[in-house]
């Protein structure tokens, strides 16, 4: 789970013990509280999916909370980052879910995974295809589509505006920002249920849950900083965090809003 467009942070090697260790304050790699994860979780255990497929995975922590909670399910995680995919599988493993799970690195464009029973694509529809903003949003949602099972369920975790950003408020975001990159919270339902779905469950992150991810997304940053102001990386490294830090407190804070929208395909 990402942001769309969202500059990134320096990050570190696995095996470099002298960088920034990455995102570890991060249960969740997007604006996802507990309690919301696990209400939302309990409402897709009910539709009791055998296989569950996780698109642009990062360490996959919601696929490993459906997979604990569904007796018997099995999951594949989808990623490009080897760094969370091999926190995904050690997570998988401390948890005794090895033998049900697989996390595997490559794109999900064009995919020949699936399909599956419960598909997850959280903040991450832009790996679905080639397409740009804002037309990257209705590609994935043909693309899931075609990757879930008749009567299984979508959960879409996917970029909108809150409100139409200023030209101030574009400027401060991510390099090329435009109003036209995300539609409004109807604007985006609208697309799902034209790309073959029903919304049967329609929310939105809070603002504390943004609050949260943006301050766990650049705390290990900050605290190195903080411990090591004369490394010789120190300075881009420092650069890079005040960008970002600058792009949501200046920018797209209250502005761009996450929308979890549990889509059901229709029995064609």
């Amino acid at each position: 789970m990402s942001v769309a467009g969202m500059p990134g942070l320096a990050l570190r090697p696995m095996d470099d013990k002298d960088l920034p260790p990455r995102l570890t304050h991060l249960t969740f790699h997007g604006p996802l509280s507990e309690a919301r994860a696990a209400r939302i979780i309990g409402r897709l255990a009910r539709a009791a999916p055998s296989t569950v497929l996780d698109i642009g995975c990062g360490w996959g922590e919601l696929m490993l909370r459906t997979l604990e909670t569904v007796e018997g399910a099995t999951g594949l995680g989808i990623d490009l980052n080897g760094q969370d995919i091999a926190r995904g599988r050690e997570n998988a493993k401390a948890r005794a879910l090895a033998d049900r799970v697989k996390f595997v690195e490559e794109s999900a464009a064009g995919t020949a995974r699936g399909p599956a029973d419960l598909v997850l694509c959280l903040g991450a529809s832009h790996t679905l295809s080639d397409a740009q903003p804002p037309q990257h949003t209705t590609a994935a949602l043909h693309a899931l589509r075609r990757l879930v099972q008749p009567g299984g369920r979508v959960l879409l975790g996917e970029n909108f505006w809150q409100r139409t950003p200023t030209s101030a408020e574009l400027d401060a975001m991510w390099p090329g920002a435009r109003a036209e990159e995300f539609h409004d919270l109807a604007g985006l339902v609208d697309l799902a249920v034209a790309s073959g779905f029903r919304p049967a469950w329609i929310e939105t992150a809070s603002s504390d849950e943004w609050d949260e991810f943006e301050s766990g997304y650049q705390s290990d940053v900050e605290e190195w900083l903080a411990a090591h102001s004369d490394h010789p990386l120190a300075a881009e490294t420092r650069e890079r965090v005040d960008r970002h830090r600058a792009s949501w407190l200046k920018g797209y804070r209250g502005v761009l809003g996450l929308a979890y929208l549990t889509l059901v395909p229709v029995d064609h």
